[in-house]
């Protein structure tokens, strides 16, 4: 078995579904024997995201998303299930649909390429990172900032959104692949206006690390 060396914490996927770790790859196995290729793909991700508009919050959301998809390829036919749920009963399912495409065909497995994997940005989940109360300050304190700028600023809408991303995917043959993946994004808009003229300019910046930076 290989597996890439990354921190995602096995209760995340598997412990807190009550799932066993080899009994899952025991159904993945037994779902692409006979494929040319195949794998299952889990996800687990948080998602949150605050909207300002002219100094009050517009909206704000907190979003757990999981699930899971399985393919199977055999020859040129190619079987796919997904689910919203995380549990053996799924799994099962999955790899008794993905199963038909295999149905006459005695293939071999590819063989999965060479990691050649690098680490590009901290696996840290930004959501918790910063208090709501703080988001939502700094989100006033650039409303504030951009009105103190031009006396012309009419509007200024502030948007900050954050996701927390891991994913593992699974082949036949028994490698493991695991990745995690944050997600930061601030916005900015501003209309000006004077007279009957309006402008609007809007401006954004995000990367895969966590709010500090863009809170700075």
């Amino acid at each position: 078995m290989s597996e890439r060396k990354l921190e995602v914490d096995p209760a995340l996927l598997f412990e807190r579904a009550g799932l066993d770790q080899g009994h899952v790859q025991t159904i993945v196995g037994d779902a692409l024997r006979g494929c040319d290729d195949g794998e299952l793909f889990l996800e687990f991700c948080q998602s949150e995201s605050l909207v300002m508009d002219d100094g009050r919050i517009k909206s704000a959301n907190f979003d757990t998303n999981q699930g899971f998809g399985l393919r199977a390829v055999a020859g040129e036919q190619t079987g796919y299930a997904h689910a919203s749920e995380l549990n053996e009963a799924a799994f099962t399912r999955a790899g008794a649909a993905v199963q038909a495409v295999r149905a006459g065909h005695d293939g071999a497995m590819s063989l999965a390429p060479l990691a050649t994997n690098q680490s590009l940005y901290p696996d840290d989940n930004p959501l918790g990172e910063i208090s709501f109360a703080d988001k939502v300050k700094f989100l006033g304190e650039m409303d504030a900032y951009a009105r103190a700028n031009d006396e012309r600023v009419r509007q200024v809408s502030v948007s900050l959104s954050g996701e927390w991303q891991a994913v593992e995917i699974m082949r036949a043959d028994g490698q493991r692949i695991r990745d995690v993946r944050p997600l930061v994004r601030l916005n900015v808009s501003v209309v000006l206006g004077e007279g009957d003229r309006q402008e609007t300019g809007s401006h954004g910046v995000g990367d895969r690390i966590g709010f500090g930076t863009h809170l700075e």
